[in-house]
């Protein structure tokens, strides 16, 4: 055989053997992995037991955080074990868990880059426009509550609150829902708690009306009171009462927004709704 014929034999048989490149190709969750809500089981669960550690909570037992997550034992060790190998959690020497400084580096991360006006503006936004009326956020200081952010409505008669303006929280039905998720005792609170919402008419200022919902953060905790309000002649009563599913609806998808998933702190108003 020739030289020539020989090497291009060769050459052939190198090219057959050649290793194709691999190409990889995403693996998509296996339903078995995911649960109801489409989310992966496993960091589900994970997360539920960085949730079950309360503000107070400076480190919980196995057994405390296996009653408050609702998980088997085994299950929950294997995840708390995973989770401190990303520095999340971290056991102490007497066996008990506490959170790692990797959760509070994310935490901390967390409140350096939020801005509540990016989710409150565009709250307000839609309120307006579904109600055709002013909307505002109004939050306490000390004895009094005060605008802190608003957007007017698209009426050309219209009510104009003063951002930054100091305002009695016993006048106007922003101030009494802050009041009453505040813990005010009384009859006229026990009733705003129950409902979730409150609406006055002429109550601060004549010939003006308002209805407010409550506005919850993180981990629950009241952050302030939503609101539209317009002349008392174009939202009588009746009028108040419709809209008041609808700041309620916004309040709570606000609520939702900035705490997160129901707890056993979410008050009953906001727990009976979800986004």
């Amino acid at each position: 055989m020739k030289q020539s014929t020989r090497e291009s034999l060769v050459a052939k048989s190198i090219r057959a053997v050649k290793p194709k490149r691999s190409v990889e190709v995403a693996e998509a969750p296996r339903e078995a992995d995911l649960d109801a809500t489409g989310g992966v089981i496993a960091v589900s669960r994970a997360l539920h037991l960085l949730d079950a550690f309360g503000m107070q909570d400076e480190r919980l037992s196995l057994a405390e955080l296996t009653r408050r997550s609702g998980m088997h034992k085994t299950t929950a060790l294997r995840l708390l074990r995973t989770l401190a190998l990303a520095g999340y959690v971290v056991q102490r020497d007497d066996g008990e868990w506490r959170l790692g400084p990797a959760a509070g580096w994310l935490g901390a991360r967390y409140q350096a880059s939020f801005d509540a006006n990016n989710v409150v503006e565009p709250m307000l936004l839609a309120l307006s426009q579904a109600t055709g009326e002013s909307a505002a956020f109004y939050v306490r200081e000390g004895n009094s509550r005060t605008c802190l952010a608003r957007v007017e409505g698209p009426q050309p008669i219209r009510h104009h609150a003063r951002m930054g303006a100091m305002l009695p929280l016993e006048l106007g039905s922003p101030g009494r829902v802050i009041l009453a998720f505040s813990g005010e005792p009384g009859k006229l609170y026990e009733d705003i708690r129950k409902k979730g919402y409150h609406f006055s008419i002429g109550e601060r200022e004549k010939n003006v009306a308002t209805v407010s919902a409550p506005v919850f953060g993180l981990r629950w905790a009241l952050l302030g009171s939503v609101c539209i309000s317009g002349p008392s002649d174009r939202l009588p009563k009746a009028k108040l009462i419709g809209h008041a599913k609808t700041i309620m609806k916004a309040a709570n998808e606000l609520s939702y927004a900035l705490a997160g998933r129901p707890t056993a702190q979410t008050p009953s108003v906001v727990s009976t709704w979800h986004p």
